[in-house]
């Protein structure tokens, strides 16, 4: 089994990504790594709903900012001692393993599975798949707990 220094975890909210950043909790403790909590706001999402409303972006930022905080302290509260965690602006699936990957020489990517359908996979993809897809090093899709 190799040994991972450092364990990229994506969150968005979801319970998917709850899953995932408790596996890489574990992970990151076994394998006394640093853990990358990493949010990426998809602004694609926000290009038509911005013109109606402009403080969508800033709300998408504080939640986003308010989540790593929670889930840094929920992971130092586990034990794990370095921890870093990253708000970024694009899209995921590009962002989390090309950029984020690279900057901080992450050797695992931990991510959920996403809760899309077959049709919605088709038509738009899944995060998880991309990642996996594009990733420069392993990556865990979590389904379970």
């Amino acid at each position: 089994m190799p040994k991972y220094e450092n364990i990229l975890v994506a969150v968005d909210g979801s319970e998917e990504s709850r899953l995932a950043l408790t596996k890489a909790i574990e992970l990151a403790k076994d394998n006394h790594a640093q853990l990358i909590i990493s949010h990426i706001i998809d602004t694609r999402t926000f290009a038509t709903i911005e013109q109606y409303d402009r403080t969508i972006v800033s709300r998408a930022e504080n939640y986003g900012q308010e989540l790593l905080e929670k889930y840094e302290q929920e992971a130092k509260n586990a034990g794990v001692e370095k921890i870093t965690t990253v708000l970024d602006f694009g899209s995921p699936k590009s962002k989390l393993p090309k950029d984020i990957a690279q900057k901080y020489h992450v050797d695992l990517i931990v991510t959920g599975a996403t809760g899309l359908n077959a049709v919605e996979r088709v038509l738009i993809g899944s995060v998880s798949e991309a990642i996996a897809r594009h990733a420069p090093c392993d990556v865990l899709i979590v389904r379970s707990e």
